[in-house]
């Protein structure tokens, strides 16, 4: 006799129960009754001969279970990347696209790409959601984002990375700082310096860390900023200098304003910027498109 296999549907109940904790709330979720969706997990459950879920209490996954919910997961989305080939052919930006954005970037780069796409592609609708870099990586591997705009590299073997442009650092400073009469600043006038840096969970705060130990520089840590604004700010108060993208000096930065800002000369002075989405995904022409109209909207 034939030993059962494992179904889509299975794992889709069985993702479905891990993450809801009920089977109420399970069944509610994928649209079945209780019983169904009970049936299935057990089913599951004999193919595997193990238990995925605690008895007697809540829905909690057993050590197997656990073990098991991040290749559910990978599964589903694999073939849902599979599923959405089809949406290659003809114009690509059709439908939806879940795009996840460190907020070092959507307030300087979303406004003009949403506004291109409504223009040229009015039949897709795009989701912008900003996070964390360390939260977007999760969210992609899991499937919350379906591309998402980020300072590289970020960590992921099943993540492709399309570089989309190198973005130069400035330096900023008080109005009243002594390097305020350079017109550039060379990585010897950083010797000594002490620089503010954005929490340790942005790419930005460690390349500060990096930059800082190569030029002899001292990291501030008690004054870690949440955002851009927070270190410009920051350095318009004589805390310390701050080195900041040149996509924000652009837009935010004006003549009299609280901060001076001066390019820096080195080769270590930028920050590359990509669009990132999971490797083999069935949409990566779509995707592909938006990378190059981001590089259009930077430009």
């Amino acid at each position: 006799m034939p030993r059962p296999r494992t179904t889509l549907r299975q794992l889709s109940y069985f993702v479905a129960l891990a993450e809801s904790g009920s089977f109420t709330r399970a069944a509610e979720r994928m649209g079945v009754s209780q019983p169904s969706l009970s049936q299935q997990i057990r089913a599951l459950e004999q193919i595997l001969e193990a238990p995925l879920f605690e008895r007697g209490g809540p829905a909690i996954p057993t050590p197997l279970g656990r073990e098991l919910l991040e290749r559910a997961r990978r599964i589903l989305l694999d073939v849902a990347d599979l599923e959405e080939v089809r949406h290659g052919a003809g114009d690509t930006l059709t439908g939806t696209i879940r795009l996840g954005v460190s907020p070092t970037l959507g307030a300087y780069l979303m406004p003009g790409l949403v506004a291109r796409l409504h223009r040229e592609h009015p039949a897709l609708r795009v989701h912008v959601r900003e996070g964390l870099p360390p939260v977007l990586a999760s969210g992609l591997a899991s499937g919350v984002h379906d591309v998402v705009l980020a300072q590289l590299p970020v960590q992921g073997r099943s993540f492709h990375s399309e570089r989309l442009f190198r973005e130069p650092l400035h330096v900023a400073m008080a109005a009243d700082h002594p390097l305020r009469s350079k017109q550039v600043i060379t990585p010897a006038d950083l010797r000594g310096a002490q620089l503010l840096t954005l929490m340790p969970e942005y790419r930005l705060a460690e390349q500060i860390a990096a930059i800082s130990h190569e030029v002899g520089a001292t990291v501030l840590r008690d004054y870690e900023g949440t955002s851009l604004d927070a270190i410009r700010q920051m350095a318009g108060m004589g805390m310390g200098l701050a080195l900041l993208p040149d996509l924000y000096v652009r837009q935010e930065v004006r003549e009299g304003d609280d901060v001076v800002v001066r390019p820096v000369k080195g080769a270590r002075y930028y920050r590359d910027i990509g669009l990132l989405w999971r490797q083999g995904a069935g949409r990566a022409p779509a995707f592909k498109l938006i990378a190059r109209l981001l590089k259009d909207v930077a430009a």
